[in-house]
């Protein structure tokens, strides 16, 4: 399985970005591979991301292990904090 992390291209929401870019950064830094999956390219891609996160409102930043639902940048987050990364993105 990879690891994907849904984002969207098209945003006016800097936070979003940070949140988006800190991901990207802090997985190629641990040389974790992933899959960037932008949102804006698909509507599919935005209502898959929505099903695996199991909310129809969920807004990217949001990570998965294959089809495994991982979380969001909150528990992204945390997981740095907490040192557990590798068992947050299932790997």
């Amino acid at each position: 399985m990879s690891i994907k992390v849904y984002y969207s291209s098209v945003s006016s929401c800097q936070k979003m970005k940070k949140h988006q870019q800190h991901i990207f950064d802090v997985l190629t830094a641990k040389k974790i591979n992933y899959e960037a999956v932008d949102i804006a390219r698909d509507v599919k891609f935005k209502d898959l991301m929505r099903e695996l996160a199991g909310n129809n409102t969920a807004l990217p930043p949001q990570i998965c292990n294959g089809n495994n639902y991982c979380g969001d940048y909150k528990a992204f987050e945390n997981a740095i904090e907490e040192e557990a990364l590798e068992s947050f993105l299932k790997l």
